[in-house]
Protein backbone atom coordinates (compact mmCIF):
# COMPACT_ATOMS: atom_id res chain seq x y z
CA UNK A 1 0.00 0.00 0.00
CA UNK A 2 1.74 3.40 -0.75
CA UNK A 3 2.06 5.93 1.85
CA UNK A 4 1.01 8.66 -0.54
CA UNK A 5 -2.59 10.70 0.34
CA UNK A 6 -3.76 13.16 2.45
CA UNK A 7 -2.39 11.38 6.16
CA UNK A 8 1.35 12.18 7.03
CA UNK A 9 4.06 9.71 6.62
CA UNK A 10 7.19 9.95 7.45
CA UNK A 11 9.42 10.07 4.35
CA UNK A 12 11.23 6.84 3.23
CA UNK A 13 13.21 8.36 -0.11
CA UNK A 14 16.45 9.97 1.81
CA UNK A 15 17.98 7.20 3.53
CA UNK A 16 21.54 7.19 4.83
CA UNK A 17 23.10 8.12 1.80
CA UNK A 18 21.51 11.29 2.11
CA UNK A 19 22.24 11.77 5.70
CA UNK A 20 25.25 10.76 5.21
CA UNK A 21 25.97 14.10 2.89
CA UNK A 22 25.02 16.33 5.87
CA UNK A 23 27.07 14.37 8.17
CA UNK A 24 30.18 14.29 6.61
CA UNK A 25 29.96 17.76 4.34
CA UNK A 26 28.60 19.30 7.71
CA UNK A 27 31.82 18.29 9.16
CA UNK A 28 34.11 18.80 6.70
CA UNK A 29 33.13 22.46 6.15
CA UNK A 30 33.06 22.74 10.03
CA UNK A 31 36.45 22.03 9.69
CA UNK A 32 37.49 24.22 6.67
CA UNK A 33 35.92 27.18 8.37
CA UNK A 34 37.88 26.23 11.68
CA UNK A 35 41.22 25.77 10.20
CA UNK A 36 40.58 29.34 8.77
CA UNK A 37 39.45 30.96 11.82
CA UNK A 38 41.67 29.13 14.65
CA UNK A 39 44.68 26.75 13.04
CA UNK A 40 48.28 28.57 12.54
CA UNK A 41 50.29 27.67 9.94
CA UNK A 42 51.72 24.10 10.41
CA UNK A 43 50.80 19.93 9.98
CA UNK A 44 48.09 20.54 11.74
CA UNK A 45 46.63 22.85 9.78
CA UNK A 46 47.63 20.91 6.54
CA UNK A 47 46.17 18.27 7.87
CA UNK A 48 43.05 20.07 8.44
CA UNK A 49 42.45 21.10 5.54
CA UNK A 50 43.09 17.74 3.45
CA UNK A 51 40.87 15.85 6.18
CA UNK A 52 37.88 18.62 5.64
CA UNK A 53 38.45 18.13 2.03
CA UNK A 54 37.84 14.59 2.08
CA UNK A 55 34.78 14.75 4.23
CA UNK A 56 33.11 17.30 1.96
CA UNK A 57 34.14 14.57 -1.31
CA UNK A 58 32.34 11.88 0.34
CA UNK A 59 29.48 13.59 1.60
CA UNK A 60 29.03 14.57 -2.06
CA UNK A 61 29.90 10.63 -3.29
CA UNK A 62 27.09 9.70 -0.58
CA UNK A 63 24.23 11.40 -2.03
CA UNK A 64 25.65 10.55 -5.48
CA UNK A 65 24.87 6.98 -4.93
CA UNK A 66 21.17 7.66 -4.27
CA UNK A 67 21.06 9.09 -7.78
CA UNK A 68 18.97 7.42 -10.19
CA UNK A 69 21.18 8.62 -13.23
CA UNK A 70 24.41 8.77 -11.22
CA UNK A 71 26.69 9.37 -14.35
CA UNK A 72 24.32 12.26 -15.16
CA UNK A 73 25.67 14.13 -12.04
CA UNK A 74 28.04 16.58 -13.31
CA UNK A 75 24.99 18.25 -15.08
CA UNK A 76 24.02 19.82 -12.17
CA UNK A 77 27.48 21.99 -12.11
CA UNK A 78 25.89 23.99 -15.43
CA UNK A 79 22.65 25.11 -13.50
CA UNK A 80 23.51 26.42 -9.99
CA UNK A 81 20.11 28.58 -10.08
CA UNK A 82 17.96 25.46 -10.76
CA UNK A 83 18.22 24.24 -6.54
CA UNK A 84 20.27 24.48 -3.23
CA UNK A 85 21.39 21.09 -4.41
CA UNK A 86 23.01 22.60 -7.19
CA UNK A 87 24.58 25.38 -5.88
CA UNK A 88 26.10 22.76 -3.00
CA UNK A 89 27.89 20.82 -5.59
CA UNK A 90 29.09 24.14 -7.41
CA UNK A 91 30.12 25.99 -3.85
CA UNK A 92 31.70 22.45 -3.27
CA UNK A 93 34.06 22.40 -6.21
CA UNK A 94 35.09 26.44 -5.57
CA UNK A 95 35.63 25.06 -1.93
CA UNK A 96 38.22 22.72 -3.16
CA UNK A 97 39.88 25.07 -4.80
CA UNK A 98 39.76 27.79 -1.95
CA UNK A 99 40.99 25.05 0.23
CA UNK A 100 43.84 24.09 -2.17
CA UNK A 101 45.09 27.78 -2.27
CA UNK A 102 45.12 28.19 0.99
CA UNK A 103 47.40 25.21 1.40
CA UNK A 104 49.90 26.05 -1.16
CA UNK A 105 49.60 29.66 -0.58
CA UNK A 106 48.63 30.67 2.73
CA UNK A 107 47.43 34.02 3.30
CA UNK A 108 44.84 36.34 4.60
CA UNK A 109 43.31 36.62 1.30
CA UNK A 110 42.97 32.71 0.85
CA UNK A 111 42.71 31.90 4.23
CA UNK A 112 38.99 34.51 3.83
CA UNK A 113 38.09 32.98 0.33
CA UNK A 114 38.36 29.77 2.39
CA UNK A 115 36.44 30.14 5.85
CA UNK A 116 33.83 32.41 3.37
CA UNK A 117 33.14 29.32 1.29
CA UNK A 118 33.29 26.63 3.92
CA UNK A 119 30.13 29.00 5.48
CA UNK A 120 28.34 29.26 2.16
CA UNK A 121 28.56 25.78 1.87
CA UNK A 122 27.09 25.11 5.11
CA UNK A 123 24.57 27.23 4.83
CA UNK A 124 23.81 25.74 1.42
CA UNK A 125 23.27 22.19 3.37
CA UNK A 126 20.94 23.76 5.62
CA UNK A 127 19.00 25.61 2.94
CA UNK A 128 18.52 22.48 1.09
CA UNK A 129 16.27 20.92 4.12
CA UNK A 130 14.15 24.32 4.32
CA UNK A 131 13.16 24.13 0.43
CA UNK A 132 11.54 20.91 1.44
CA UNK A 133 7.70 22.60 2.02
CA UNK A 134 6.13 19.89 2.99
CA UNK A 135 7.71 18.34 5.65
CA UNK A 136 7.48 20.48 8.92
CA UNK A 137 10.65 19.38 10.67
CA UNK A 138 12.57 20.87 7.74
CA UNK A 139 11.24 23.80 6.51
CA UNK A 140 11.25 25.82 9.82
CA UNK A 141 13.62 28.65 9.29
CA UNK A 142 15.52 27.76 12.56
CA UNK A 143 16.72 25.07 11.13
CA UNK A 144 19.23 27.01 9.14
CA UNK A 145 21.34 28.53 12.27
CA UNK A 146 21.03 25.26 13.74
CA UNK A 147 22.87 23.30 10.38
CA UNK A 148 25.59 26.20 10.41
CA UNK A 149 26.37 25.76 14.16
CA UNK A 150 26.52 22.41 14.05
CA UNK A 151 28.99 22.09 11.60
CA UNK A 152 31.34 24.91 12.94
CA UNK A 153 30.69 22.63 16.27
CA UNK A 154 31.84 19.10 14.68
CA UNK A 155 34.33 20.77 12.93
CA UNK A 156 36.13 22.78 15.83
CA UNK A 157 36.12 20.13 17.89
CA UNK A 158 38.16 18.20 14.46
CA UNK A 159 40.65 20.96 14.69
CA UNK A 160 40.84 20.76 18.81
CA UNK A 161 41.92 16.90 18.06
CA UNK A 162 44.00 17.80 15.23
CA UNK A 163 45.88 20.45 17.14
CA UNK A 164 46.46 18.55 20.37
CA UNK A 165 48.03 15.61 18.00
CA UNK A 166 50.68 17.98 16.70
CA UNK A 167 51.23 19.88 19.85
CA UNK A 168 49.78 22.98 18.89
CA UNK A 169 47.20 24.03 20.92
CA UNK A 170 45.87 27.49 21.48
CA UNK A 171 43.70 29.87 23.85
CA UNK A 172 42.37 30.85 20.42
CA UNK A 173 41.32 26.70 19.41
CA UNK A 174 39.69 26.23 22.42
CA UNK A 175 37.82 29.44 22.01
CA UNK A 176 36.33 28.40 19.21
CA UNK A 177 35.30 25.46 20.15
CA UNK A 178 33.82 27.08 23.16
CA UNK A 179 31.71 29.43 21.33
CA UNK A 180 30.63 26.93 18.49
CA UNK A 181 28.66 24.46 21.63
CA UNK A 182 27.02 27.03 23.08
CA UNK A 183 25.90 28.76 19.80
CA UNK A 184 24.87 25.15 18.92
CA UNK A 185 23.12 24.23 22.06
CA UNK A 186 21.22 28.26 21.89
CA UNK A 187 20.22 27.36 18.06
CA UNK A 188 19.25 23.72 18.49
CA UNK A 189 16.73 24.85 21.47
CA UNK A 190 15.13 27.98 19.48
CA UNK A 191 14.66 24.83 15.80
CA UNK A 192 13.54 21.90 18.33
CA UNK A 193 10.95 24.39 20.57
CA UNK A 194 9.20 25.67 17.77
CA UNK A 195 9.35 22.34 15.53
CA UNK A 196 8.71 19.69 17.66
CA UNK A 197 4.85 21.12 18.25
CA UNK A 198 4.10 20.75 14.50
CA UNK A 199 4.92 17.07 14.76
CA UNK A 200 3.10 14.13 16.22
CA UNK A 201 4.07 10.41 17.27
CA UNK A 202 6.99 8.89 16.86
CA UNK A 203 8.99 12.21 14.50
CA UNK A 204 8.27 14.40 17.42
CA UNK A 205 9.23 12.04 19.91
CA UNK A 206 12.65 11.38 18.08
CA UNK A 207 13.13 15.25 17.70
CA UNK A 208 12.71 15.81 21.46
CA UNK A 209 14.72 12.80 21.89
CA UNK A 210 17.90 14.49 20.60
CA UNK A 211 17.53 17.58 23.37
CA UNK A 212 19.35 15.32 26.09
CA UNK A 213 21.89 14.19 24.09
CA UNK A 214 22.83 17.71 22.37
CA UNK A 215 23.07 19.63 25.71
CA UNK A 216 23.56 17.26 28.41
CA UNK A 217 26.66 15.19 25.89
CA UNK A 218 27.31 17.53 23.38
CA UNK A 219 27.64 20.41 25.02
CA UNK A 220 28.14 20.32 28.61
CA UNK A 221 29.98 17.06 28.32
CA UNK A 222 32.40 18.19 25.80
CA UNK A 223 32.62 21.77 27.21
CA UNK A 224 33.84 20.18 30.59
CA UNK A 225 36.24 17.85 28.67
CA UNK A 226 37.75 21.11 26.71
CA UNK A 227 37.90 22.91 29.88
CA UNK A 228 40.25 19.90 31.38
CA UNK A 229 42.04 19.78 27.94
CA UNK A 230 43.13 23.23 28.07
CA UNK A 231 43.72 23.13 31.47
CA UNK A 232 45.92 19.97 31.84
CA UNK A 233 49.94 19.57 30.60
CA UNK A 234 50.47 18.91 27.02
CA UNK A 235 51.07 14.77 27.53
CA UNK A 236 47.66 14.43 28.78
CA UNK A 237 45.86 17.00 27.30
CA UNK A 238 45.00 14.44 23.73
CA UNK A 239 43.27 12.52 25.89
CA UNK A 240 39.89 14.41 27.12
CA UNK A 241 40.02 16.61 24.15
CA UNK A 242 39.28 13.15 21.92
CA UNK A 243 36.90 12.35 24.03
CA UNK A 244 35.43 15.85 23.67
CA UNK A 245 35.50 15.64 19.88
CA UNK A 246 33.65 12.46 19.98
CA UNK A 247 31.08 13.55 22.13
CA UNK A 248 30.71 16.77 20.14
CA UNK A 249 30.45 15.54 16.49
CA UNK A 250 28.13 12.52 17.81
CA UNK A 251 25.18 15.46 19.09
CA UNK A 252 25.81 16.69 15.65
CA UNK A 253 25.68 13.74 13.78
CA UNK A 254 22.90 11.81 16.09
CA UNK A 255 20.65 15.13 15.29
CA UNK A 256 21.26 15.46 11.88
CA UNK A 257 20.35 11.96 11.51
CA UNK A 258 17.44 12.45 13.35
CA UNK A 259 16.11 14.88 11.00
CA UNK A 260 16.70 13.56 8.06
CA UNK A 261 15.39 10.21 9.07
CA UNK A 262 13.05 9.68 11.82
CA UNK A 263 11.74 13.20 12.33
CA UNK A 264 11.14 13.60 8.52
CA UNK A 265 7.03 13.59 8.42
CA UNK A 266 5.63 14.48 5.70
CA UNK A 267 2.49 16.49 6.38
CA UNK A 268 0.49 14.80 3.13
CA UNK A 269 -1.85 17.00 1.27
CA UNK A 270 -5.01 18.46 1.27
CA UNK A 271 -7.55 19.11 -2.10
CA UNK A 272 -9.90 21.63 -1.17
CA UNK A 273 -12.02 21.61 -3.85
CA UNK A 274 -12.62 18.40 -5.86
CA UNK A 275 -14.11 18.25 -9.35
CA UNK A 276 -17.57 16.84 -9.74
CA UNK A 277 -19.05 15.26 -12.62
CA UNK A 278 -21.94 17.55 -14.82
CA UNK A 279 -21.20 20.48 -12.73
CA UNK A 280 -18.90 23.62 -13.79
Amino acid sequence: MSPYGPDPWVQRHWDWRATGNFVLGGSGSGLLLAAALALPPGPARAVALLLGLALVGLGLVSVWLKIGRPWRALHVLFNPWTSWMAREACLGTALACAAAAAFFLPGFWTEAALGALAFAYAWAQARILKASKGIPAWREPRIVPFMIATALAEGAALALLLALAWRQPGWLVYGVVAAALLLRALAWYAYESVAAPRLTGAPRAALQGVTPVMLWFGTFGALALAAAAFALPPTYAPLPAAVCALAAIGAGWHAKSTLVTRAALNQGFSLPKLPVRGSR
